[in-house]
């Protein structure tokens, strides 16, 4: 059983801040569902939350009994384990809301794009720390361009274009904090103007998708159709103020004015009944996890930590910044839940195996001692 014990020693190296403000950010969120989901369901959705919580925790203690690089020796397997998943999803799944991103088992529902972010960070960081970091070695970068691309094309054929923007920006940073040439990044980010023109011209965007960047650039015109869950998320937020209307006297949050409000807009609730100061507070504890991500990134002993860690902060910057950005009309609607906020099993347990492997590494970050 010893082997299932973190030793001591290294248990001290646990950054406690970290992890006690995603289990704090864990809770507020559960909170949050209870207010917006009371009314119909009760308390149904917040306990399913806390069970996800609880089982995050024992996810999170169990990356932390293995050495991050144990870890990555099955970034393989871990990997191509989740594009398994993605295929299966896209060859058995039928589509729910234009998309179909779930795979259902029983009355449960897993996302795999959520668990494959997690093989893409793995791999990526494995792949380059065999490589010692060299990046711009063409073959080298078509491998792990390779890599990348497999689970964005399966994830944007879903169609998931979230996700698959989520993907690229792990990516995206874990390119650049490799070295990846400049001439490469600048190519690359020039590259999307043509290439968004082609989407947009072509049959790749489904109607709902197409109707959403309409929605984003003119909120207003669609505000009694396709553009009503962004204008009463706008109206909820500017009516919360500076403190908010109070737990659980939302007006629109609770009162079933905002489609999807505990899972990928539960940012409006935040903003409708905690008002500036409760939504200020909450991006400053994502403040403090991103900030934390790139300490550790800095400090690790090796490429594979590091790589790791920025993968997992740029996967959560993104994230962060779309779904809130969404909310409040400055980012187009996305399918993107909310870092440890939302509602959903699959996002709540990617995030928790997210901050185990960075705490991992935090933990590791030097060699200790262990004789003495």
């Amino acid at each position: 059983m010893n082997k299932y014990l973190i030793n001591s020693k290294l248990l001290k190296q646990l950054d406690i801040t970290m992890f006690v403000t995603a289990i704090f950010i864990t809770i507020f969120g559960i909170i949050n569902i209870y207010s917006v989901t009371h009314i119909k369901f009760g308390f149904y959705y917040a306990e399913l939350q806390m069970l996800w919580l609880i089982i995050g925790l024992a996810i999170v203690y169990f990356i932390l009994v293995f050495d991050y690089n144990t870890i990555g020796g099955y970034a393989k397997l871990i990997y191509w384990a989740g594009v398994g998943l993605l295929l299966f999803n896209d060859i058995t799944s039928k589509a729910v809301k234009g998309a179909s991103s779930w795979i259902r088992i029983g009355n449960r529902a897993i996302e795999p794009g959520e668990f494959v972010k997690f093989g893409l960070i793995l791999i990526l960081a494995k792949k380059l720390d065999d490589l010692d970091g060299d990046i711009n070695n063409p073959k080298n970068f078509l491998i792990l361009s390779f890599y990348a691309l497999i689970p964005m094309f399966l994830i944007v054929i879903q169609p998931n274009l979230g996700m698959t923007l989520i993907c690229f920006f792990i990516t995206l940073g874990i390119y650049f904090i490799s070295g990846l040439n400049l001439k490469v990044l600048v190519a690359g980010f020039f590259s999307v103007v043509p290439l968004s023109l082609i989407i947009w011209f072509s049959d790749i965007l489904k109607p709902y998708q197409r109707q959403r960047i309409l929605v984003f650039l003119d909120p207003e015109s669609y505000q009694q159709n396709a553009g009503f869950q962004l204008m009463q998320s706008i109206t909820g937020i500017g009516a919360g103020g500076l403190i908010g209307s109070g737990f659980l006297k939302g007006v629109r949050a609770s009162g079933g004015f905002i489609p999807e409000v505990h899972t990928d807009f539960i940012f409006s609730a935040v903003g409708e009944e905690w008002g500036f100061f409760g939504a200020l507070f909450l991006i400053a504890l994502y403040s403090i996890l991103i900030y934390k991500m790139i300490k550790h990134a800095k400090e690790s002993k090796d490429i594979i930590g590091r790589l790791i860690c920025v993968g997992t902060a740029s996967g959560f910057l993104f994230s962060i910044f779309q779904n809130i950005g969404m909310t409040i009309g400055i980012m187009p609607i996305a399918g993107i839940t909310l870092p440890f906020m939302s509602y959903g099993g699959s996002s709540i347990l990617v995030n928790f195996m997210s901050l185990g492997i960075v705490l991992n590494v935090g933990m590791r970050k030097s060699r200790l001692n262990f004789c003495s």
